[in-house]
């Protein structure tokens, strides 16, 4: 063989184990691109209209998490006013009969402010078992906490 080993630009489609993430452009050896990458659709070699797309697609996800970030913040605005009420039953000294759970607070926070609440955003280290005023924080988007003030109250029959 004359000339040593060829090498070519790709952009990654996925995110490939000791080459890089999902968009990157990598050199990488003729044979593992042809033989490797593309059958398993893991990149597409490195022309300027995969580049463009590429660019396009990270636009488009910069884009959406930005979104999401804002509807994160908008809903921790709405959680810090809110007067978040939750009537269970309850036997004497306040103790519950059953427990509070990530739902029944989702659900209260839905009927309270009309917005919905993703219940596994919210970390409840384990049930309210006890009526009372509680803080539960709530990770709404990795750069948005805030904290959801729920009041167990009795419940009227």
């Amino acid at each position: 063989m004359v000339g040593g080993n060829k090498t070519m630009k790709v952009v990654l489609l996925q995110d490939v184990k000791n080459l890089g993430p999902k968009g990157k452009t990598v050199d990488v050896a003729d044979g593992y691109a042809r033989n490797y990458l593309f059958p398993r659709n893991l990149a597409v070699a490195a022309t300027a209209g995969a580049l463009k797309t590429v660019e396009q697609e990270q636009k488009a996800e910069a884009s959406r998490r930005e979104r999401e970030r804002r509807q994160a913040e908008k809903l921790a605005a709405a959680l810090a006013s809110a007067q978040i009420t939750v009537a269970a039953r309850a036997g004497e000294n306040g103790r519950l009969f059953g427990a509070v759970t990530v739902k029944d607070i989702a659900d209260a926070v839905t009927k309270a402010t009309g917005l919905q609440l993703d219940r596994r955003k919210l970390e409840l280290e384990e049930p309210i078992k006890n009526l009372g005023v509680y803080s539960i924080p709530a990770r709404l988007h990795p750069e948005v906490q805030c904290t959801v003030r729920v009041r167990v109250v009795e419940a009227k029959d």
